[in-house]
């Protein structure tokens, strides 16, 4: 089972490489709400992100426990891996279902950075998290779909070449139950902006390069679909799993950045002659946050390594978000509440990663709708309104 001593070459290197991207390059990028184009470069060159590519298609192919490890120690770093992210498992829907052709044709550039695969068009204004009620729809033309529609909350869509995109190929009212009738398109966004895509920012209070996106008669070729037609929930939910792993390591990383801080600041900082850290109501949240984060490592090592092993872990998957992404959240409470006033300067990298890390108890799936997901389908109680 990984833990923080697993991959000890791989962390040491990102950490090295983390090194040249210190608190005032995330700083700045944070006020200008600049994409951090650098860090994802020296990341791609470095090979970080395609680590899930198999060797075959240029990659190192090494499986999701060591694709948690590099994010958990770029996050640890204080740097933040959402702007790329994306890169390392969105391709998996492709890996899994596209053909042999799409496979050879997108997987090398993705995997060298020549091409980037890190927009994933599923969420919808109407529909929220109830992925069965989206309503863009792709209309089969001959040799072409036509998409019309709306997504919402699509990160990167500016900085990607290639989207996967999940839309209705036949009305939900038609199809034999709710999950059936989707599709999913990969989509070039080179080719679509300006031609039935347009792409409008949406300022939040994160920095990733949050999007709107509105299809209107957009022609997407038919060899861009992935997998059958009207099965594409199925691809997406897989797709998920390693999603939702990854984020949790994210959430570890994280949670071990705002520790570290708080440890060290508990030890160095001061007051009525000697260190904060040696009264207890200053420890004891420090050490209440490593315990919990170090219980929701567990379930993330677990998730990542049942995923690895081909073996169904929904309910993992879920679980380690929702633990990992509560502990990081505790974590960052306690870091600030440890530093006081300091917490709050811009200087100390604390409020950014604070905000940063206070996503995740939203996204990629609330909280809610893993316990409901725990509820109904490891609990098999009856499914809640």
């Amino acid at each position: 089972m990984s833990n923080e001593t697993d991959f000890p070459e791989i962390r040491e290197s990102v950490r090295r490489l983390c090194a040249d991207f210190p608190g005032a390059y995330w700083q700045a990028l944070d006020r200008e709400r600049a994409y951090p184009m650098d860090f994802v470069k020296t990341l791609t060159e470095a090979g970080f992100l395609s680590v899930l590519i198999p060797e075959e298609f240029g990659g190192s192919g090494m499986g999701l426990r060591a694709a948690a490890a590099i994010l958990e120690e770029i996050h640890r770093s204080g740097c933040n891996g959402g702007a790329c992210h994306a890169q390392m498992y969105t391709m998996g829907t492709l890996l899994r279902h596209g053909s042999v052709q799409q496979k050879e044709r997108y997987l090398p550039g993705i995997a060298s950075g020549e091409l980037r695969l890190q927009a994933f068009g599923v969420t919808e204004p109407t529909s929220g998290t109830d992925t069965t009620r989206i309503r863009t729809f792709a209309k089969r033309k001959g040799d072409k779909y036509v998409v019309n529609g709306q997504k919402i909350w699509i990160s990167r869509a500016e900085h990607s070449d290639l989207m996967i995109l999940l839309a209705r190929t036949t009305r939900r009212e038609e199809a034999s139950k709710p999950t059936d009738g989707m599709s999913v398109l990969l989509i070039d966004l080179r080719e679509a902006v300006g031609k039935g895509l347009t792409i409008r920012p949406i300022r939040t209070m994160l920095n990733h390069a949050t999007t709107e996106l509105f299809f209107d008669d957009l022609e997407v070729p038919a060899d861009n679909l992935v997998g059958e037609q009207d099965r594409g929930f199925r691809y997406i939910i897989d797709g998920m799993n390693a999603e939702r792993i990854l984020i949790a390591s994210e959430c570890i990383g994280d949670g071990r950045f705002f520790i570290d801080r708080a440890t060290a600041y508990a030890k160095d900082r001061s007051v009525f002659g000697r260190a904060i850290g040696e009264n207890q109501a200053v420890q004891f949240p420090i050490a209440r946050a490593y315990v919990q984060l170090t219980a929701a490592a567990e379930m993330v090592a677990k998730a990542a390594a049942l995923f690895d092993n081909g073996e169904p872990c929904g309910a993992e998957a879920n679980m380690a978000k929702m633990l990992a992404s509560e502990a990081s959240w505790a974590a960052a409470d306690m870091c600030v509440q440890t530093h006081g006033g300091f917490g709050f300067a811009e200087e100390y990298d604390i409020e950014r990663k604070f905000r940063e890390t206070r996503l995740y108890q939203v996204a990629p799936i609330s909280t809610n709708l893993i316990l409901s997901h725990v509820a109904t389908h490891v609990l098999g109680l009856p499914k809640s309104f």
